[in-house]
Formats: C-alpha cells, sequence, structure tokens
C-alpha cells in the first residue's frame, strides 16, 4: 500500500528523522564521552569499550526479531522499539551503577534493532520506489545530525549537571515521540506476510539468492569501512602528535562526512538507481582507501582522505537500504533485519581485522579495505538483480 497523501508522508518523514535523531544520539553518546561515563560509572574506560561491544553483538540478533515486524506491523515494531528506550534512560534515572549501565546500553541497542527495520518497512509499504531512497535518506540524517546537533547538547547537559543528565531528558523525548507515533501513524493493515507462520518469512529470504547477495554485500562494506574506522585515530597519534586536537576535528568531519553522504543519497539515488548509487559509492570508497596512505604524510591530506572515506562508505551503505526494502516485500522486515546483523557482524570483523593489520601499518588497512570494497561492488554487480 504506498502513501497516497503527500502531507500525510511528510509528517511521517518528520517524525522519523526526529525519532532517530533522539534514538541515535542515546545511541550514539557513549563515543565522544567515553571517559566522563567510566568515570561517572566508577569503572576502566576499557570496560566501558567492552559494553559497547556488547552492544553492538546484539545486531546479530536481529533477525529473530525482523518476522515478528512482518507478522504484527511496522507500527508495534516502532512503538516497542521507543518503550525499549525510554525503559534505558529510565534505569540510569533509578540506579546509578555500572550494572544499570551496561543494562541501559543493552536497551538501547535491541530498541535500535527493533525500530529501523521497522521504520524502513514502513517507507517501504507506504513510499514508491522510485521516491524511497529520497525517503530513506531524510530519515537517515537522525544518523549525522545525532553527532553535528546532539553530541554538542549532550555535552552541554553533562558539564551543567553531571554525567547522568543526559538520561531523563532523552528518555521523556523518547516518551513523547511513542505517544505522538502512536497518534499519527495509521492503523496497521493487512499485509502480504499476515498469513505467514513466524518462520516463513526467513524461508523467503534464504531462498532468494538476490536478497543473500545484497546482505553479502552490506556485510563485505561494513567489514571493509570498520578496518580503517578502528584505527584511524591511533594511526592520528601516532603520526601527528595529536591527542584532543585530532579527536575535535576528526569527530567534525565524521559527521560532516555522513551529512554529505546522506545527502548525496537524497539527491541521486533515485535518479541514478539505488543499485548504481551503491556501486559508485563502494568505487569511490575504495578509491578513497588507495589514497590515504598517499595522502597521509600531512595532516590537511589525511582529513581530506578520511572525508572522502566518510562521504563514500555513507553513500554505499544508505543507498542500499531502499534497494534492500524492494528485495522482497512480503518478507521486507525481515530483510532489513537481515542487513541489520549484516551490518553489525561487519563491524565486528573489520574491529578484529583492522588492529590486527595495523601492526604493519595504515596502509596495509587502506589496500585491504580497496580489495574488500571491489569484492562487493563485483558482487552487487554480478548477483543482485534490482534498480
Amino acid at each position: 500500500m504506498k502513501e497516497s497523501h503527500p502531507t500525510g508522508l511528510r509528517s511521517h518523514l518528520a517524525a522519523f528523522f526526529s525519532l532517530r535523531l533522539i534514538l541515535n544520539t542515546g545511541f550514539r553518546m557513549l563515543y565522544p564521552f567515553l571517559p566522563a561515563f567510566a568515570r561517572g560509572a566508577g569503572v576502566s574506560v576499557n570496560t566501558i569499550a567492552a559494553a559497547i561491544t556488547a552492544r553492538s553483538s546484539l545486531g546479530v540478533a536481529a533477525p529473530l526479531l525482523g518476522p515478528a515486524v512482518d507478522r504484527w506491523g511496522r507500527k508495534f515494531g516502532m512503538l516497542f522499539g521507543l518503550i525499549l528506550f525510554s525503559a534505558a534512560m529510565g534505569v540510569m534515572v533509578i540506579w546509578q551503577s555500572y550494572t544499570a549501565l551496561l543494562a541501559s546500553l543493552l536497551l538501547v541497542g535491541l530498541s535500535k534493532v527493533i525500530f529501523d527495520p521497522a521504520m524502513q518497512s514502513f517507507l517501504g509499504d507506504h513510499v514508491d520506489y522510485t521516491r524511497r531512497g529520497l525517503a530513506i535518506a531524510l530519515t537517515e540524517f537522525g544518523w549525522s545530525g545525532s553527532f553535528l546537533l546532539g553530541m554538542p547538547l549532550i555535552g552541554w547537559l553533562m558539564a551543567r549537571w553531571g554525567w547522568r543528565a543526559p538520561f531523563p531528558f532523552l528518555g521523556v523525548l523518547g516518551l513523547l515521540g511513542m505517544f505522538a507515533l502512536w497518534i499519527l501513524l495509521p492503523a496497521e493493515r493487512v499485509s502480504p506476510s499476515d498469513h505467514l507462520r513466524f518462520s516463513q518469512p526467513w524461508r523467503i529470504v534464504l531462498a532468494n539468492p538476490t536478497v543473500l547477495a545484497a546482505l553479502s554485500v552490506s556485510l563485505i562494506v561494513s567489514t571493509a569501512y570498520d578496518n580503517v574506522a578502528i584505527v584511524y585515530g591511533l594511526w592520528m597519534e601516532q603520526s601527528f602528535g595529536l591527542h584532543l586536537v585530532a579527536l575535535g576535528a576528526t569527530s567534525a568531519l565524521i559527521g560532516v562526512g555522513e551529512f554529505s553522504g546522506e545527502g548525496l543519497v537524497a539527491g541521486l539515488s533515485d535518479r541514478l538507481g539505488k543499485r548504481r548509487t551503491v556501486a559508485w559509492g563502494i568505487a569511490l570508497a575504495a578509491g578513497a582507501c588507495v589514497v590515504l596512505p598517499l595522502m597521509g604524510s600531512t595532516l590537511p591530506g589525511a582529513l581530506i582522505a578520511l572525508f572522502l572515506i566518510y562521504v563514500a562508505f555513507e553513500v554505499a551503505v544508505v543507498s542500499a537500504i531502499p534497494m534492500m526494502t524492494e528485495l522482497a516485500p512480503a518478507a521486507r522486515a525481515t530483510v532489513m533485519a537481515g542487513n541489520v546483523a549484516a551490518l553489525s557482524l561487519g563491524r565486528a570483523l573489520g574491529a578484529s581485522l583492522g588492529t590486527a593489520l595495523f601492526s604493519r601499518g595504515i596502509w596495509l588497512n587502506c589496500i585491504t579495505s580497496a580489495g574488500l570494497a571491489l569484492l562487493a561492488m563485483a558482487i552487487l554487480l554480478l548477483f543482485v538483480r534490482v534498480e
């Protein structure tokens, strides 16, 4: 069922952007403020980092949840994700301990694993494929916006009221967003998957070679990205002797690069075709990875190359989302959950691979990521049959 009222679609997109901005701010706020959260919880930075790793592993469980959204509805999935997010924030309002922080982190991770595929599936149901790239990209601005807008606000709250201050603030926003979404979204309509047994959506996915190829592309692209991203901070510290300055510069660079990539997807993916935009993003990423060690002898050169890497990988990942929504409409949420799992597994593999390769120098990370990107592009062009 496609969205027939542009006004309704605009209100849905505005709501989804706002909600993803809230969820992603809660999800990402530990990264720039890791030492402050570690001090507040009374544990080491490594302990918090291990908790973040545990949270990331929840993405692999997404395929277990996708069929539920296919069976019980997109609105149900989004509302349940917001309930979990608000509960995660509430845990830290009631208790002040590392155990509470760990529980909060895991609940936030679980909320995104449920909310994101449900939201993307809703857009797949209601937005024509010819405009779906723009619609998905607009909601993805909530990812880059969490860094550009959310992190300064989180820093101000923590400086004024302490390290726990963001939790009640985000929790209230989550509850308000949940009630707004309950009113805004239409009642669930009958979908092709309503009659399916719980396991049937995954049988549809596993029997579809195009879906499996597309999920492989997401896995490989995510691995290629994190293979470089996990070590760039350490490389810049060793190469240029920068600590806080490098952190500030690269943090801003991440947000601007992600925003630029999402903007390119919004403007180009529906015109060029989703698969072609993914291919161009992957090709640019491969080139940027090769360029990084060549330009990395100076700080400006390193920052330019890193910016290109952020832009390119963001284009590849974001433009793949609307493409994924059309691969198996009868099991749409299951496909999107599978994509979450593929990206999460890729991040884990990339982090492990990146730290192992870096002992031989950043050039090996970059060449490996470039090779993985080219492999992903070959699979995309040969086996993914959708534009």
